[in-house]
């Protein structure tokens, strides 16, 4: 593997994965619109601003980079709540515009791809644990997108003309922290995500509202397996790096699901406590009730991953908030001036 395409790659995911591939020797080319990444977390890289639906400007990039191994799709609108008010506009942004984009990998010859999923789609199990055989029942219109993908994406690997076609489709659990280095890290200075909330209450001196209190867990609080965005960019260099042992060119099924997370449940209440130590403070803590689309949660069973990518999650909750500080405290000016 030596050369890799990113959509969404000026984001906190992508962005991040770009530079663990850089790190491993690997050179990302990055697709991103800038509609949430920022342009300066891609400037020394290969990097093409444009929508993933733009079948020539897809086109141009293969032309330019012959020897792109394999893509990785990050680019997705992901807010759960803007995702219930605008429901419509996440079906276009994330289901319509992949499938314009399958069509411009399969035209150029990309038959390896690796997926951004997520955890959200899965049902409620009775313990919060979940592995990559339990049922899906997605809550809202982000988390359905992102199951409808991975139907479209399993069809796709089956349709006519589809030889060699092989999805690698990774569920991600809750992302939290930034590059250990600082060079990549959550760019929006106000986000809906529990760990970007409890920095913007740290910092900003403003409540942190935990979202539903009678949830069936050991606290009222929901569930979440929170994994530190470097272990989590280091499961996508993996999939990559072992992309023709997980899922074999000559495989009748060449669809492969496979957890990342840290195979361990946090509550809300647990994650503030855990923050509070790190960061050495206080917060104002309040309740409310669930959102829109808010579930209960759930942790991963990471067996597959251990299994399949020799792949395990080692940065604990405190390393991430550590990072995230560290992170901010640096960047958030620039942020801002944006």
């Amino acid at each position: 593997m030596k050369k890799v395409l990113i959509t969404g790659g000026a984001g906190y995911i992508g962005s991040t994965v770009a530079s663990a591939l850089l790190d491993q020797g690997i050179t990302p080319v990055i697709l991103d619109d800038l509609s949430k990444g920022r342009a300066e977390f891609v400037e020394d890289r290969a990097f093409y601003q444009g929508d993933i639906a733009d079948g020539a400007l897809l086109d141009r990039i293969f032309a330019e980079h012959p020897d792109i191994d394999a893509a990785l799709h990050c680019a997705a609108r992901i807010v759960v709540p803007e995702s219930v008010a605008k429901p419509l506009f996440y079906y276009r942004e994330n289901v319509a515009k992949t499938v314009e984009l399958l069509d411009s990998l399969q035209r150029n010859g990309c038959t390896r791809v690796v997926f951004s999923s997520s955890a959200s789609i899965y049902a409620p199990t009775p313990d919060a644990r979940v592995d990559e055989t339990c049922a899906v029942d997605a809550n809202s219109p982000y988390a359905r997108t992102k199951q409808m993908m991975e139907h479209v994406l399993q069809d796709w690997t089956r349709g006519d003309g589809a030889e060699g076609i092989r999805v690698i489709a990774l569920r991600y659990f809750n992302p939290v922290g930034a590059d250990p280095q600082l060079r990549t890290g959550l760019q929006d200075l106000n986000p809906t995500h529990a760990l970007g909330k409890l920095i913007e209450a740290h910092t900003d001196g403003t409540p942190f509202t935990v979202t539903g209190t009678d949830w069936a867990t050991r606290d009222g609080s929901g569930i979440r397996d929170y994994i530190h965005v470097q272990d989590l960019a280091e499961a996508h260099v993996a999939a990559l790096i072992r992309f023709d042992e997980v899922v074999e060119p000559a495989a009748d099924d060449r669809y492969r699901v496979i957890n990342v997370g840290t195979g361990e449940g946090t509550t809300v209440r647990e994650l503030i406590a855990a923050f509070e130590a790190a960061a050495g403070t206080k917060l104002d803590v309040r309740e409310a009730d669930p959102r829109p689309g808010d579930v209960i949660g759930c942790y991963a069973a990471v067996d597959t991953a251990r299994e399949l990518l020799g792949w395990t999650a080692r940065r604990t909750i405190a390393d991430g908030v550590t990072d995230a500080l560290a992170w901010r405290a640096k960047w958030s000016a620039r942020l801002a001036s944006a």
